[in-house]
Formats: structure tokens, C-alpha cells, sequence
């Protein structure tokens, strides 16, 4: 599929959420949690408008892609750890003196000074 058939349909659903939050409107009235959704569905309709001008990248599976939502899986936490992201801890002890004056976490202040 190509990526103008994929925002067709995007654009497409943006469509009939935009018919169903002015019916839910026209039902319930100017209340916060419709507004709420109105404000979604523009979020939604900037985004795809700036994604319609951008270049596509390359094709990449999202991880927990469709066939997690389509299980009830939902969104997952886990997401593909590229060589970048990774973080090297060195095991050797950091420089004491980045913890000079520093008062340690549940122990409470250690003032130097004499009261």
C-alpha cells in the first residue's frame, strides 16, 4: 500500500471521527470531556497534515504493532533497542568530590555547620 492510500484512509477515519464528535455535541453539549475530544481530533488532523508533506522513512515493524491491538494486547512498553540507545555504566567508583554537599536521599540534611 502506498503511502498516499494509507493517509487516504487515515484521513478518511479523521472524517467520521469528526462526524461523531459533532453529534456527540449536538447530544451532550459544550462539556469538558467532549472537548477534550474535540481537542484529540485536531491534535490528530495537524499531525496527519504535517505527515502528509513529510518524505516516508523506511519500512520498520512497530513493536506490539497491529496484531497486539488486534488480541487486546494494546500498546506495549517494550520497544526495539538500536545500538545507539544503549549506555555503557563504567563498574568503576564515580569521583567523590560530585558529591560534595550533597545530602544523601532518606538520611535527611547533614549540615556541616555548628549550631
Amino acid at each position: 500500500m502506498s503511502s498516499t492510500a494509507e493517509l487516504g484512509d487515515v484521513l478518511r477515519a479523521l472524517s467520521q471521527l469528526r462526524t461523531g464528535v459533532d453529534e456527540l455535541y449536538t447530544r451532550y453539549g459544550d462539556v469538558a470531556v467532549v472537548r477534550r475530544i474535540e481537542n484529540d481530533l485536531q491534535r490528530l488532523e495537524i499531525d496527519v497534515s504535517e505527515l502528509s508533506t513529510a518524505a516516508p522513512g523506511p519500512p520498520r515493524q512497530r513493536a506490539g504493532g497491529a496484531a497486539a491491538t488486534a488480541r487486546g494486547g494494546g500498546a506495549t512498553a517494550h520497544r526495539e533497542v538500536g545500538e545507539s540507545d544503549i549506555i555503557e555504566v563504567p563498574d568503576t567508583p564515580y569521583d567523590p568530590s560530585w558529591w560534595q554537599g550533597v545530602d544523601d536521599e532518606g538520611v535527611g540534611g547533614q549540615s556541616s555547620r555548628e549550631d
